[in-house]
């Protein structure tokens, strides 16, 4: 789907349609990150855990609490939160600068965990999510699931995580540039030829 060429952005680039002109986190989200293919472990995992408080939710909302996720959660360190003791857990219960539900509170200790582990058996978790593509790039758009997102999303499931249904991942691997989905007319679209 192409992008709306009626909505006016402060710089007069188009974006994708579902970028905020408003917001300038959204943006800048848009241009520098999302799509951008990741090998960090320590990003992969941080946004493991954030898109799985997107949840239910619009990652707009996520995005503009990012920061106090971070102070929260100690840097959003799997290694850190695998440790966290059940109080701590409570305590973020009650912390304003996340979102605060208690399930998803108790999933990022438990993906945390299993994120580890993955490390462990793969050396680190970007080996482990890029050898689903041979390191390659996936180009598509217009989709919120796939093959590949069901096959990632059921493998993390048996291996313990939560919140990582096939369309959170669909949306993680968006985000971490395993899958390329900027929208046609976005300038960060590339050639259709490439489709």
């Amino acid at each position: 789907m192409a992008v709306d060429a009626t909505l006016t952005w402060p710089d007069g680039r188009q974006r994708c349609r579902w970028c905020n002109p408003q917001n300038p986190l959204y943006i800048a989200y848009h241009d520098a990150e999302w799509g951008v293919p990741c090998h960090d472990d320590h990003r992969l995992f941080e946004m493991l855990v954030l898109e799985g408080f997107q949840a239910g939710l619009s990652w707009e909302c996520v995005l503009n609490k990012r920061d106090g996720f971070r102070q929260a959660f100690d840097g959003l360190d799997a290694s850190v939160i695998a440790r966290y003791p059940d109080e701590k857990l409570e305590a973020l219960r009650q912390d304003s600068r996340i979102i605060r539900n208690k399930l998803k509170i108790r999933a990022a200790r438990t993906n945390a965990r299993v994120f580890l582990a993955i490390q462990e058996e793969w050396g680190s978790f970007d080996a482990y999510l890029w050898h689903w593509t041979d390191g390659k790039v996936i180009y598509e758009r217009d989709c919120t699931r796939s093959l590949l997102s069901d096959q990632i999303s059921a493998d993390l499931k048996k291996r313990g995580m939560t919140f990582v249904g096939t369309t959170i991942i669909y949306a993680y691997l968006q985000a971490m540039g395993v899958i390329y989905s900027h929208d046609e007319g976005c300038f960060k679209s590339i050639p259709p030829s490439a489709y």
